[in-house]
């Protein structure tokens, strides 16, 4: 990713850090289980309490966190259960994105990562903070959606909040869009202008 595209992705770029570091995971616990099992519907590698820190140049630039991560060779896929992950800013001194999950399921060779059982992305160098039940990632255009029904909730520290039903987002354009109804309070701080956008509107 080069520098000068980051900020233009925006707040799910910071996702995409999944996938990177699941090929590094350390300190964690390691069960192959049976060796004789053909059943690709089983684990080819169970992870449990992983605990990882990604460092760079001495300098923390991640750290994440999973009460039990599943790889699925066959599939191509890497389950996780309970998970949490922060991205450290320059020279690892503050945090700039975190998130958290109940469960998510990242497609290792895409990058794509479907995240369920209550999601919630926070990314303080954007201002902003997306929570919803699911939400799904595709690497290569740059887009997250949660389901049509899925509620969202997006909101900022100055007070902005939006409620809606169905997101999508393209982070190279920088645009929102709710396939269903949608309400909420938009505050402006430069002209310190407080708008209500309700469910017609």
């Amino acid at each position: 990713m080069k520098k000068n595209e980051n900020r233009a992705r925006g707040a799910v770029c910071k996702l995409t850090i999944l996938v990177s570091i699941l090929f590094l995971l350390e300190s964690c616990t390691f069960d192959y289980g049976d060796s004789a099992s053909s059943d690709s519907n089983m684990p080819d590698l169970i992870m449990e309490n992983v605990d990882y820190v990604r460092v760079r140049a001495a300098d923390p630039i991640a750290r994440f966190q999973a009460e039990r991560a599943e790889r699925y060779e066959k599939q191509g896929l890497m389950k996780l259960q309970n998970f949490s992950f922060e991205q450290y800013g320059e020279r690892g001194k503050e945090v700039n994105a975190s998130g958290q999950g109940g469960r998510a399921e990242a497609v290792i060779e895409s990058g794509d990562i479907s995240m369920t059982n209550g999601v919630r992305l926070e990314v303080g160098s954007e201002d902003i903070i997306i929570e919803t039940e699911n939400l799904d990632w595709k690497d290569e255009p740059r887009m997250f959606y949660t389901g049509p029904q899925d509620k969202v909730t997006i909101y900022r520290e100055n007070g902005t909040v939006f409620n809606g039903v169905g997101l999508t987002a393209d982070t190279r354009r920088r645009t929102f869009e709710f396939t269903g109804y949608v309400t909420g309070t938009y505050i402006h701080d430069d002209l310190e202008e407080e708008s209500v956008l309700t469910e017609n509107e």
